[in-house]
């Protein structure tokens, strides 16, 4: 064997040592062998960033849908679920106005026999009644009494409205500026609360607030306003209104301000007389002739001999708590600026209807008066609404009508008076075609003319 090793070949000799070195085997090596690497993929921070950008588009345009479509469905789920009724258009009585009869017409033969029979006694006794009548201190005290009791029951249908506006002072620091005024509750259309209001203290204003006669409040909206009296209705919804608020206000009863026997008799001035809410005064109504002569409108100037402030706000009210004036000092002269006025509620109705509608009110542009019966048989001139004056650039002038001319109709409608004048406008809407007839004045006599009139929006 051992020559035979001897006699080995060097292949067999390399041969060999391959062999022993792959026999000897040792766990180190196979370790070495089998470990593996794994490098981490390389991060694309472009594509990265752009997954994120498409992301969050994605998320903000889902979040805009949703808003939207919350937005449009959340009325339809919201009435479906609570139902409401929808608004009631506002509607005054008319004022129906009673001829005054003499008291000789009013009284039969045999009624004026008793009647002086009547007198004759009460001449005999005069002495001895009015000794029975007493009037102290405790009498005047309840009279008194009893005008607060009724003051507090006519404040139940009052607010006071405050107009929110923010702004910035010298140091960029925002507060805020309140406005407030006195309002009456005039309507309730099914849906919401309508309040009459003074607009100039909501001039502008980002939010207003209502406070009830309880001190709880609730947002108001402001429906329309008129630009002629400074007015302007307000809409509280019924749905913001506490129960217990509902059970306690009232709507205001409005009355009348054609009454002939207004003048000389006592009112009450409630709301802001004194330029502070809630504040109460009372008084006579001193003079109802006055006219407040506007375009295509004419309102009856209410004054008392109430002192109050410059700024005064709220209503005037008869003693069976009927309002009969909206108070505005703006028309009282320089001599008598602190003496509470107000327009009288009878002319102010047909505005405050369509304020409430929240329908646009037609504009003709004229300023008229009626015609007396006795100028009309005298100076022979028609009857109807005479006009005084012709605003600039109106729907009136374009059309041709002038100062002097009497409009005796309108469309198939007859005028004769002034006032019939103004319930044809409040009637008509912005826009519309009129054929106005009238009669103008010549060398000696009145000739019939008849005018297309387009009318505008006030």
């Amino acid at each position: 064997m051992e020559e035979n090793k001897k006699e080995m070949s060097p292949e067999m000799k390399s041969f060999e040592g391959e062999v022993k070195e792959q026999a000897e085997y040792t766990p180190f090596v196979q370790s070495e062998f089998l470990r593996e690497k794994i490098k981490q993929k390389p991060v694309n921070k472009k594509k990265l960033l752009r997954r994120t950008m498409i992301t969050a588009v994605m998320a903000v345009v889902f979040g805009i849908i949703a808003c939207v479509t919350f937005l449009l469905l959340e009325p339809v789920i919201n009435n479906w679920l609570y139902p409401e009724e929808e608004a009631q258009q506002v509607q005054f009585p008319e004022e129906t106005v009673t001829e005054e009869m003499n008291p000789e017409d009013m009284l039969t033969e045999e009624a004026v026999e008793q009647e002086s029979e009547a007198v004759e006694l009460e001449d005999e006794q005069i002495e001895e009644l009015l000794s029975q009548v007493q009037f102290g201190m405790e009498e005047y005290e309840m009279v008194y009494e009893d005008l607060a009791l009724l003051a507090k029951d006519v404040s139940r249908s009052l607010v006071t409205v405050t107009g929110v506006t923010s702004d910035v002072d010298w140091f960029n620091n925002t507060y805020e500026n309140e406005a407030m005024t006195s309002g009456v509750m005039v309507a309730n259309n099914g849906r919401s609360i309508l309040v009459l209001v003074h607009a100039d203290s909501i001039k502008d204003a980002e939010s207003i607030v209502v406070t009830f006669c309880d001190q709880k409040q609730a947002e108001a909206e402001l429906i329309q306003k008129d630009s002629i009296t400074g007015l302007a209705i307000l809409s509280v919804p019924l749905l913001s209104i506490e129960e217990e608020t509902m059970d306690i206000i009232n709507i205001a009863n409005l009355g009348s301000s054609n009454a002939s026997d207004l003048l000389g008799s006592p009112i009450m001035a409630l709301g802001s007389p004194l330029g502070t809410s809630g504040s109460v005064c009372y008084g006579v109504i001193t003079s109802v002739g006055t006219l407040i002569d506007e375009p295509d409108s004419s309102y009856k100037l209410i004054t008392t001999d109430i002192y109050g402030s410059k700024n005064a706000t709220g209503i005037i009210v008869n003693l069976q708590g009927m309002v009969i004036g909206i108070i505005d000092n703006s028309y009282n002269s320089e001599d008598r600026a602190n003496l509470v006025s107000a327009y009288g509620i009878s002319e102010l109705k047909r505005t405050i209807e369509k304020l409430s509608n929240n329908k646009p009110r037609a504009y003709l542009g004229v300023h008229g008066t009626d015609v007396p019966e006795e100028v009309a048989v005298e100076s022979g001139i028609p009857r109807g609404a005479y006009i005084k004056e012709i605003e600039m650039d109106s729907p009136a002038m374009i059309a041709g009508i002038q100062s002097g001319d009497v409009i005796v109709q309108i469309g198939d409608i007859p005028v004769t008076n002034y006032n019939e004048l103004l319930n044809v406008l409040y009637n008509g809407t912005p826009g519309e075609f009129i054929n106005v007839t009238l009669m103008r004045q010549s060398v000696d006599t009145y000739h019939e003319m008849v005018v297309e009139v387009t009318l505008g929006e006030q």
